[in-house]
């Protein structure tokens, strides 16, 4: 083993104290950083994105790009129903979406060049072409960092809360040793991830332990812990490094104590809203996650994003909204019934509460399906019930934040297969996030991989959807 390896030896004081501040949160010393940077700062509510992935890729043109008009082999089984809004369709088993097609713009011209996973997963999640050969779905350091890494470091934050927040689990494939690629900081180095809250909000001891005060510690406990800590800070009179130690300590706890005090911990706990309410989102643990989405935007999160899960999952094939076989049976009694009811009921429940025009909402998955039934063009696993990949044309459903709703935006072929109006790649829509989000898409963070700076985004704001 090298010598420089952290087991040979024992942390030094700096190391030691650092760690006993930061483990009241489980964030790391750069998080508490940008964590730090507004805790004092008071300012109006900021925009807020809520991202929701939808991992597996949904079929598009059985969805919300339809076309009834096209040979049977390419329209397949369902058929499209009118709206809320006349003249937008949608598939006749998403009857709720139906009726809030008027919050909603359907950005049917997606478009990227990518068919695997992992490597199409990155393009969505960092707004960037894949790096290297798509030979695996999984991460490596040298990934581009993702948007919500980037939102986390350069973000703007409300008081006692992270800029930015994954639910409820980092994608991963069943038998894989590591994530999907471009979940996290990647290139822009260790440390900047968002914050990962695991877990299954639907159960009733869901909680976010770290930003809760432990049972045996009163808050008036935790008050006089602040002020010893405080004066021990005052009075330490030892060598430089020592008072140095001391008060790097103190503002790792104050962060910590602020966190605390402000009960950031509430935003997590979904046992204040009414049983009604949660039963029109749904009881899994999806659905249960979009609205603790919405507590999170409510608090002054930046952008929340939810990592679609179903009980599917943990399968090796069609994990989720991957649909290689059986896809009308899949979306029909599995998916359209679980994202027509908690999506629609996400919604509703953020323009109910006057959050809507703040909040950019956008669900996508990494690509859309193939126009013709039984296609191949990526995996052997796709049989004549199924649609294999197609990243050439798919579609982003988008509202709120400015964003006109009742509306289509771009346009593709007979069959949905290629982009004929307005494409919008995964570059585009990660700098519209930012500029809604108020983050400078051109500036440039430090690429540890290359040692060269790189903008955040190269692409360009959608700005004509209002």
């Amino acid at each position: 083993m090298s010598a420089n390896n952290p087991k040979l030896s024992p942390p030094n004081r700096r190391a030691a104290l650092q760690v006993g501040g930061l483990s009241l949160l489980g964030l790391n010393a750069l998080q508490l950083d940008r964590l730090r940077a507004n805790s004092t700062t008071s300012q109006p509510r900021a925009n807020s994105c809520v991202f929701i992935f939808l991992f597996g890729g949904p079929s598009h043109i059985d969805l919300w790009d339809m076309k009834p008009d096209a040979p049977v082999e390419n329209r397949g089984d369902f058929n499209p129903v009118p709206t809320k809004v006349p003249g937008i369709d949608l598939c006749e088993h998403l009857p709720l979406l139906a009726q809030q097609t008027d919050k909603l713009c359907l950005l049917r011209s997606m478009t990227h060049g990518m068919n695997v996973h992992g490597p199409a997963c990155s393009e969505i999640l960092t707004g960037r072409e894949y790096p290297f050969p798509p030979t695996t779905d999984m991460e490596r350091p040298e990934d581009w960092p993702s948007i919500s890494a980037l939102t986390m470091q350069y973000g703007r934050q409300q008081p006692g809360l992270p800029n930015s927040i994954v639910l409820p689990w980092y994608l991963q494939f069943p038998g894989q040793e590591r994530l999907i690629a471009g979940q996290r900081a990647g290139r822009m180095g260790r440390g900047r991830d968002a914050m990962l809250v695991e877990g299954d909000p639907s159960q009733p001891d869901f909680a976010m332990q770290g930003f809760l005060l432990p049972e045996d510690v009163s808050h008036a406990r935790l008050v006089e812990r602040r002020r010893v800590l405080s004066k021990l800070a005052e009075q330490a009179d030892q060598r430089v490094e020592e008072i140095s130690d001391v008060r790097d300590f103190e503002q790792n706890h104050l962060q910590a104590y602020e966190m605390l005090n402000r009960k950031a911990g509430q935003a997590f706990d979904l046992s204040g809203e009414s049983p009604k309410l949660r039963e029109r989102y749904g009881e899994s643990k999806i659905a249960q996650s979009f609205l603790l989405a919405r507590r999170l935007v409510e608090a002054g999160v930046s952008l929340v994003t939810v990592n679609w899960e179903d009980e599917t999952k943990i399968s090796g094939t069609d994990t989720c909204w991957d649909t290689h076989k059986d896809n009308f049976d899949k979306l029909k009694t599995l998916l359209c019934p679980m994202f027509d009811r908690c999506f629609s009921a996400f919604l509703q429940d953020l323009d109910d509460r006057g959050l809507l025009e703040t909040t950019l909402v956008v669900a996508v998955g990494e690509f859309g399906r193939t126009p013709k039934l039984g296609q191949f063009t990526q995996s052997s696993n796709t049989k004549p019930t199924g649609r294999d990949h197609w990243p050439h044309a798919f579609t982003a459903l988008v509202a709120g934040g400015g964003v006109r709703g009742g509306q289509v935006y771009g346009r593709t072929t007979y069959n949905a297969g290629y982009v004929e109006e307005k494409p919008v790649s995964p570059a585009d829509l990660a700098a519209t996030i930012f500029h809604h989000l108020g983050i400078d898409h051109t500036q440039t963070y430090h690429d540890h991989f290359q040692n060269i700076p790189r903008h955040l985004s190269e692409g360009e704001p959608v700005t004509d959807l209002g």
